[in-house]
């Protein structure tokens, strides 16, 4: 009879037998996704004998989802699988043991002697209730050595997550087992890193895929492959890695893969539980871009103190431009430098699945010397629930240059007509209208409009 210590004051280690043939793992792979999501492709060899077989899966992502499971292997037939995510742990032991007989071993300080007694544990509430003979005690950690000696180890409790399944084979040998699944827990996402230099009319721009694991095992050795785009899911929950690792890796290369991106990491990597790592996979030194000043207004209303424009980048995302990638959504964030060479922090921002030959157009926040300040300058009925406004939108420019902004009016609702205005529009949808407002160098501009809802 194979005995298990349980040891309130130190360590003791536990010898577990399988309960069946246990796979090697021979290979593995991953594809991650953006959202929470991967898809796990692990190959392991194995001995089965004829007929029926319960085998186990140690070392699979604790965070699996067992329905998602598919065992690929010739002349095999799954009858049943079993996921047991009850881990081992001290605690488990003992509530497994509740109702049933132990062997509480004390060691006297003085002498070393040890003392055995068989107890029935009662409950595991705040502590360890014990049934000796005709007395109840509470099993007592303190400075006195104790241990509890445990006759066998539960069959549903695992020092690992396992999967375990009852296969049919129908000849014995050794087998390649494919064993693909879905689980929570492993994510990733780009990061943007770009140096502007405004007078250049440029910017260089790194990319950096940043992978987390939170999935409750650690991935050593792994064939990654990243899916840029987005998977119809139901439900999911986001997880937070917590070390953090950068990895100097080539780029990864990148292809189409159905109405996806597939970037695949030129080296396998090792991804431990509970990391967040970043690995390279985008390099362009010059790439055309330009600083924008940028105002939208989403009502027609009199401002009584003016508002700050937007300033934002337009990055040209084309290879006769120096970029023309397919980029994955993301961080980007936009350095720039001082006249004496120094490098600031101007902004951040996010931007979508963006596919080639579409530019991006990132905020990095307010201008500080360029505002614009609104009045309504007359409102009217003039017909039974038709309004007519007319607006008027001074810019200001406080610096040595004169610069331009591009000023969107929204709010129109779906049917209007501009009647006047001291400058022509554009369209850019059916809900807005954009000017582009030249502004002098310590001077200001006026804009007027009146815009009139249709009948």
């Amino acid at each position: 009879m194979v005995r298990f210590g349980y040891a309130l004051l130190a360590g003791v280690a536990l010898a577990i037998p399988a309960a069946g043939p246990v796979s090697a793992a021979s290979s593995l792979s991953l594809t991650i996704y953006n959202e929470n999501l991967a898809l796990v492709r692990d190959q392991r060899d194995m001995t089965l004998q004829a007929g029926r077989n319960r085998v186990e899966f140690p070392d699979v992502s604790a965070e699996i989802i067992p329905e998602s499971v598919v065992l690929k292997a010739a002349g095999l037939t799954l009858v049943e699988q079993n996921f047991d995510f009850d881990l081992l742990t001290p605690t488990k032991l003992m509530e497994k043991a509740v109702g049933q007989t132990v062997q509480i071993v004390r060691i006297n300080p003085g002498n070393g002697a040890e003392q055995r007694e068989t107890a029935k544990v009662l409950a595991v509430n705040d502590g360890v209730t014990l049934q000796i003979g005709n007395r109840i005690e509470i099993l007592r950690q303190d400075s006195i050595p104790t241990r509890v000696i445990f006759d066998k180890l539960p069959d549903n409790l695992k020092a690992k997550p396992t999967l375990s399944m009852l296969i049919d084979a129908t000849t014995a040998g050794g087998r390649n087992l494919e064993l693909n699944y879905l689980t929570r827990g492993l994510s990733w996402r780009a990061d943007y890193v770009a140096a502007f230099d405004e007078k250049q009319g440029s910017l260089s721009l790194q990319g950096w895929i940043t992978l987390t694991n939170n999935s409750g095992i650690a991935y050593r050795d792994v064939k990654t492959q990243l899916v840029a785009g987005s998977v119809n899911r139901v439900g999911g929950r986001p997880m937070a890695g917590r070390n953090f690792e950068t990895a100097m890796v080539k780029s990864a290369s990148r292809e189409a893969f159905g109405d996806y991106h597939l970037y695949t990491l030129p080296e396998a990597t090792t991804i431990a539980n509970n990391q967040t790592k970043q690995v390279s996979f985008l390099d362009a030194p010059t790439v055309k871009a330009t600083k924008r000043y940028s105002y939208e207004a989403g009502d027609f209303l009199t401002q009584r103190e003016a508002a700050h424009v937007d300033v934002d980048i337009t990055i040209a995302n084309s290879k006769a431009d120096g970029l023309g990638e397919p980029l994955p959504a993301g961080v980007i964030r936009i350095y720039g430098k001082d006249q004496f060479g120094q490098s600031h922090f101007l902004g951040e921002d996010t931007i979508d699945h963006t596919p080639e030959g579409l530019d991006i157009r990132p905020r990095v926040g307010k201008a500080f010397d360029v505002t614009v300040q609104s009045t309504i300058t007359a409102r009217r009925e003039y017909k039974k629930d038709r309004y007519e406004n007319a607006m008027a939108y001074r810019f200001r420019n406080a610096r040595a240059e004169a610069v331009t902004v591009v000023f969107r009016q929204a709010g129109f609702g779906t049917n209007w007509d501009i009647t006047a205005e001291s400058a022509s529009h554009s369209a850019p949808d059916a809900l807005s209208a954009e000017w582009t407002v030249t502004v002098p160098a310590k001077g200001d501009s006026l804009l007027t409009f009146t815009v009139r809802q249709k009948e």
